[in-house]
């Protein structure tokens, strides 16, 4: 049973970051490329915790934080470009 739910874990991860990295490629705005790469460092993420459930250890817990803090400042870092850059839907002239 156990082997039955290690395979149908990794084949949704696998699809989740299949379908992603197309989000990623195809876009079609900035924002949805963000959002997609968000989702693929959180897939990441969950891959490592699943080897560290599989494996009994907890050695990757910093590799999770680093993924963590980079999926936290990459999307802070394009959220705070995105609302400088000119024509932007969400940017507030102030005149």
């Amino acid at each position: 049973m156990a082997d039955i739910l290690l395979v149908l874990a990794g084949g949704l991860l696998a699809a989740t970051a299949i379908l992603t990295m197309y989000r990623v490629i195809a876009g079609p705005t900035i924002l949805d490329r963000i959002i997609a790469s968000d989702v693929l460092l959180t897939t990441l993420m969950l891959v490592v915790a699943a080897e560290m459930i599989i494996n009994s250890h907890t050695r990757t817990i910093p590799l999770m934080v680093v993924l963590a803090a980079t999926a936290t400042f990459g999307t802070v870092s394009v959220a705070r470009f995105v609302t400088k850059t000119e024509g932007s839907p969400w940017r507030k002239d102030v005149e």
